[in-house]
């Protein structure tokens, strides 16, 4: 049963924050304290205390506040914790072995398999865990905004915070939808709960069922495993229809529809959120016969260095309804000191959409646009030797899609003393349940099918390497780059092919500086640019033997030493 108490509560110092009063607490409580159609029986948890069903994020970051779940910022937003786990556990993440996804799935150091007995133990322990907390809650809420390829969810959890997360995270259903809702997919989301299992890596946990259509997730605080989990379920379902599932964001013009690919740090978030376009979404997408649309109804960016002058859309969405997870902040003031990662570099934020002004939903439309115009493959190279803007080929484009390069820096995470090469196929490694080459082949047919052009831009360092101690590539001279890609601009240049990589460098663009564009220009060293060039060359190539298409086009549009 709903717990009114704590509802009342948390709404009225809400209600009274903002100042209003009366009337809007009963319409808060009509709409958020009713079941939907399946009960919670209907997994099994008989639950022993109070159960709170789909919340509006006012109540539930009211019940955080008196839980002790975390704190008000400055900002409003609510801020949070996740211990000792900051990022996702990906030694820690298994699907079951069975019929449904023995074929289908590419299984190995990304997809551990693990059998249906180990997920029935480890499922009725997390149900019995969860039936005998004080409070769960539940969201019931939707994965697509898509109407027609829309996966209904559920979330169930023993915290506020993270009910919060999920309601800033997923597309959250109309009242008139909820009456009728039935999951396809449900997370057990038990975050204090740690395993004591032989067959399991740690405590920590995370199990997808797809034949039972569920996700037991246990042992790590991180909010993060609740949205992947999913997104790793719609990248096994979405191509068996011939739909590509993406990491990447998207924004558009309403008639020029652009898509960003790029691993963490590349600037995906950030570039994306773009003042003169609209945010479609910023980090999971699929690509239909009708065009694009976003998996979620938030986004869930880095903040780590966050500038409100480079960066003022994320900026300001830090606001009441946002969640901040591990940041530091003054104990007196609250004010979140963005520059400190003492705690981690994987500083975070969740909010609605809508908290993005310039955003799709925030003018309350669905988060779908029409199919791509332009396609950009995002890159923080730290050994200088990408140049800003390239143009690829199609076969070009599949090499640096299925590479998916990008490096790590001395900073960014523990351990890291110089530049590191990662590469993660497809922009999404850990989170592909297929083989790369089933999205890479999707991607092509797309492009093909559309005529849609490929750029890589790198928002690392050019003309010198990251050991060299200079900064980044400026953000407002790839923001410059990026104007000219989707504005066209770029096609009326001269190119000229890059010294190694063999892709298009243009020669001009603007008034930007002609010899930053091309990095054997860029470099004073000539000869440490060709020692760092010919480094990353044969990781890419050592990379590139582990996901050999057996396509010799492919092959040949990669870099080369000649």
């Amino acid at each position: 049963t709903f717990s009114g108490l704590w509802a009342i509560l948390g709404i009225s110092l809400r209600l009274e924050r903002k100042g209003q009063r009366g009337s809007a607490i009963a319409t808060c409580m009509a709409e958020t304290s009713t079941p939907t159609s399946t009960p919670l029986s209907a997994h099994g948890i008989n639950p022993s205390g109070d159960v709170h069903w789909n919340l509006d994020t006012d109540a539930l970051v009211d019940i955080s506040l008196s839980r002790n779940e975390g704190v008000l910022s400055a900002h409003g937003a609510l801020v949070t914790e996740t211990g000792e786990r900051t990022g996702r556990s990906p030694n820690d993440k298994y699907i079951v072995d069975d019929d449904s996804t023995h074929h289908d799935v590419n299984w190995g150091d990304v997809n551990v398999s693990t059998d249906l007995a180990t997920f029935e133990r480890m499922r009725a322990k997390v149900v019995d865990f969860l039936s005998s907390q004080d409070t769960l809650f539940v969201q019931d809420l939707a994965c697509g905004a898509e109407p027609s390829e829309a996966l209904p969810i559920r979330i169930i959890t023993q915290n506020a915070w993270h009910s919060t997360f999920a309601r800033n995270m997923f597309i959250r259903p109309s009242v008139e939808e909820l009456a009728s809702h039935t999951p396809e997919f449900t997370v057990f989301h038990a975050p204090h709960f740690e395993a004591e299992d032989a067959s399991l890596n740690s405590e920590c946990f995370v199990i997808v069922n797809y034949a039972a259509g569920e996700v037991i997730i246990g042992g790590t605080r991180y909010a993060g495993e609740i949205k992947k989990s999913i997104f790793s379920v719609m990248n096994l379902i979405l191509p068996r229809k011939g739909i590509l599932p993406m990491h990447c964001s998207a924004n558009t013009n309403g008639e020029n529809t652009a898509i960003f690919f790029g691993l963490s740090g590349t600037g995906k978030t950030t570039l994306s959120a773009d003042p003169k376009r609209a945010l479609i979404g910023d980090d999971e997408h699929g690509w239909g016969a009708n065009g694009v649309f976003n998996f979620e109804g938030g986004c869930y960016a880095k903040v780590i260095n966050l500038n409100p002058d480079e960066e003022p859309d994320i900026y300001n969405a830090i606001k009441e309804g946002a969640l901040l997870e591990n940041v530091v902040y003054d104990e007196e003031s609250l004010e979140i000191d963005f520059n400190d990662g003492s705690k981690t570099e994987n500083t975070r934020v969740s909010y609605p959409l809508d908290h993005i002004e310039n955003s799709i939903s925030g003018k309350g439309m669905p988060s779908t646009a029409g199919h791509p115009k332009k396609i950009i493959f995002l890159t923080c190279d730290a050994y200088g030797v990408l140049p800003p803007v390239a143009k690829l080929t199609s076969d070009q484009a599949m090499y640096h899609f299925i590479s998916g390069y990008t490096a790590k820096v001395a900073g960014t995470e523990r351990g890291i003393s110089e530049p590191t090469a990662t590469f993660s196929p497809c922009f999404g490694g850990p989170f592909l349940t297929l083989h790369p080459l089933r999205y890479a082949e999707l991607l092509k047919r797309k492009i093909q099918k559309f005529n849609v052009p490929v750029y890589l831009v790198n928002t690392g360092w050019v003309g010198n390497s990251a050991q060299s101690g200079a900064s980044r590539f400026s953000l407002p001279l790839t923001r410059q780059i990026l104007n000219s890609i989707l504005n066209g601009h770029i096609d009326d240049c001269q190119f000229v092919n890059d010294n190694y990589f063999g892709f298009q460098v243009p020669k001009t663009l603007g008034d930007i500086d002609p010899n930053l564009l091309n990095p054997l220009k860029a470099w004073n060293d000539v000869e440490e640019y060709h020692r760092s060039a010919r480094e990353l060359i044969q990781k890419f190539q050592d990379n590139y033997k582990m996901y050999d298409l057996g396509d010799e086009n492919i092959l040949n549009a990669g870099p080369s030493f000649t």
